[in-house]
């Protein structure tokens, strides 16, 4: 799991959509600064995982697209998170 969360960009997506219940795609796509075919195959590689759930809908008359983190995307952005800090402190990654 860990190799698709330590991609810089799913790594992104999974930091801020954990701050909030759920976060719009252009959203990230803003913050991150990616372009929406980019966000649009990193979220299928991050949903395919199990990571993200992905709840398209409207917005009023507009299209809109949430992306909420998983049970299993917080516990992998903690395992991720946890390794990346032991690296910071001058350890060895587990």
């Amino acid at each position: 799991m860990s190799e698709v969360v330590h991609q810089r960009h799913r790594l992104g997506i999974l930091t801020v959509a954990r701050e909030v219940d759920q976060v719009e795609f252009s959203y990230l796509r803003d913050t991150l600064d990616l372009t929406a075919g980019n966000l649009s195959r990193h979220l299928a590689v991050l949903e395919e995982s199990g990571l993200v759930a992905i709840e398209k809908g409207y917005a009023g008359r507009r299209p809109r697209t949430w992306v909420r983190i998983t049970p299993r995307g917080r516990t992998a952005l903690d395992e991720e998170l946890r390794l990346l800090r032991r690296l910071l402190d001058g350890g060895a990654p587990a």
